[in-house]
């Protein structure tokens, strides 16, 4: 089935111009499409900001995709979720002169998908706290993307070696990538803000 730009539940802002670059903003588990709206403005002013809502419900808590465990991915349904929001990023984007992403958790995972499978459909990529649990295949489409992964030294849940190896990853593939540490754990951080906001300025 061909995406529409309905097929996810969206809030979607328009930019300063027709032509404005597109936020693509993908919550952590249990958010929703409003989570990273305001933040966006502050991070690239003038974007237009598309705010996504996982269509998955873990207890309640909206995701993007199934898991079968705490780091376990439903790697079926992942590559489900990666399918759907790569089609709707292209069917959604329009005529922006740039597409940028930024997922937190859950929603870095599915950005962090999308750029294995799909990386013609974004530009830039802000991933934060992001846990990959496996090894992408090569993806030469990769060339020249700017990535920044934010992580903290101390999160239980996306241990600090999980991020290394991603940004490897990215580095191998050609990509530019920006890895950004704080001390702490999965929360997101001031000083990890203001190194996106830096980053995509």
């Amino acid at each position: 089935m061909a995406e529409t730009i309905d097929s996810y539940v969206n809030v979607d802002i328009p930019g300063a111009s027709s032509d404005a670059p597109a936020f693509y903003l993908l919550h952590g588990t249990g958010g929703d499409e409003h989570q990273f709206t305001d933040l966006a403005a502050e991070l690239k002013p003038g974007a237009r900001r598309i705010g996504v809502r996982g269509d998955v419900s873990e207890g309640g808590a909206l995701r993007y995709f199934k898991r079968v465990g705490e780091g376990r991915y439903d790697m079926a349904d992942l590559a489900r979720a990666t399918r759907k929001l790569a089609g709707f990023v292209g069917a959604s984007k329009g005529n922006a002169k740039q597409v940028l992403g930024l997922g937190y958790s859950n929603g870095a995972n599915i950005l962090a998908s999308v750029l294995f499978e799909a990386p013609e459909q974004f530009d830039v990529a802000v991933l934060m706290h992001p846990l990959i649990p496996f090894t992408p295949k090569p993806q030469s489409g990769l060339k020249g993307k700017r990535i920044i992964i934010t992580a903290g030294r101390r999160d239980p849940i996306a241990p600090v070696h999980s991020a290394e190896l991603l940004a490897t990853y990215f580095k191998e593939q050609g990509a530019e990538v920006t890895l950004f540490w704080h001390e702490g754990g999965h929360e997101i951080r001031r000083e990890e803000l203001l190194a996106v906001r830096d980053f995509l300025a």
